[in-house]
């Protein structure tokens, strides 16, 4: 039993399985927001099931194909693959099976989720490469987990809407936002190894205002979700307002000369963000 524990750990640090909030609580409200009050449970059983294997076996992918970089690099020599305490056959076959949970709660949901799961799947695989040849790799990998809050609306109403696209925008500028900011810490080793990135393209001076305003339009994109939505209202714009106030928070406690507090500007600030919009969209929703 207590090896059966940590493997269940092992796996939960390998796909960093605290930071799900971040693309959850955009999913749960455009799920929401989508079934105006009339959800099957069925449908929010299997919208859960395909946003866990798809981020599940997304995240452990990334540490598969990452390996060797994370090994030459100081900072992440200690993850599992690195140190051996894992290894790529038994992770990548972890991947395939949360992939085909994805594929096959598609497949439960519509017919419109299931053409359109290869979009995500690939996605979710071309983002681990991007940092090998473009700096837009933050923008990919926003793009990547803007498909929770567009996936989780086709899965309820089987067509687009502009409500899912403008949480979309906002999903992808946020977390690119703060990608910027965690891989400002990694500048001296891209730089030096050739990984692409805002920061090693841009400087981190710069690399930190392109993340400011990626988080105002994020902003000015979860305001026009409000606009957009009649279930939204005061409850949603006082979480909204909140959040601008740690979005400030996030950006004033670190500089290019002061990096020390960049994991709790980059992840920490925004695990608490994700909550208050989770929380705030919720209460708005239900009530």
């Amino acid at each position: 039993m207590r090896k059966i524990f940590k493997k269940i750990n092992d796996y939960g640090v390998l796909v960093m399985f605290s930071h799900t909030i971040f693309s959850l609580s955009f999913a749960l409200i455009s799920m929401l927001l989508a079934g105006e009050g009339k959800l099957k449970p069925m449908v929010i059983f299997w919208i859960l099931v395909a946003f866990m294997g798809a981020r599940t076996g997304a995240n452990a992918l990334n540490r598969v194909i990452d390996a060797e970089i994370d090994a030459r690099n100081p900072r992440t020599a200690t993850r599992q693959l690195p140190q051996g305490l894992m290894n790529k056959k038994e992770i990548l076959i972890f991947v395939a099976i949360c992939f085909g949970i994805m594929v096959f709660a598609a497949w439960k949901l519509n017919t419109i989720c299931l053409i359109l799961s290869p979009i995500a799947l690939f996605l979710m695989i071309i983002y681990s490469y991007t940092k090998r040849f473009t700096w837009m790799c933050h923008l990919v990998l926003g793009v990547t987990s803007a498909a929770a809050p567009v996936g989780a609306w086709l899965a309820v109403t089987g067509k687009i809407s502009l409500i899912p696209l403008v949480m979309g925008a906002a999903n992808t500028l946020w977390v690119a936002g703060f990608d910027i900011i965690y891989g400002a810490q990694d500048y001296d080793f891209d730089t030096k190894n050739g990984i692409h990135s805002i920061p090693a393209r841009f400087g981190v001076e710069n690399a930190l205002k392109i993340s400011s305003v990626f988080h105002i339009l994020a902003v000015i994109f979860l305001f026009i979700v409000g606009v957009l939505s009649p279930e939204l209202g005061i409850i949603y714009y006082i979480g909204l307002s909140i959040n601008i106030v740690l979005f400030i928070i996030q950006h004033k406690m670190i500089s290019a000369d002061n990096l020390k507090n960049v994991k709790i500007a980059s992840y920490s600030i925004n695990q608490v963000i994700s909550i208050v919009f989770l929380l705030s969209g919720l209460i708005d929703c239900l009530i």
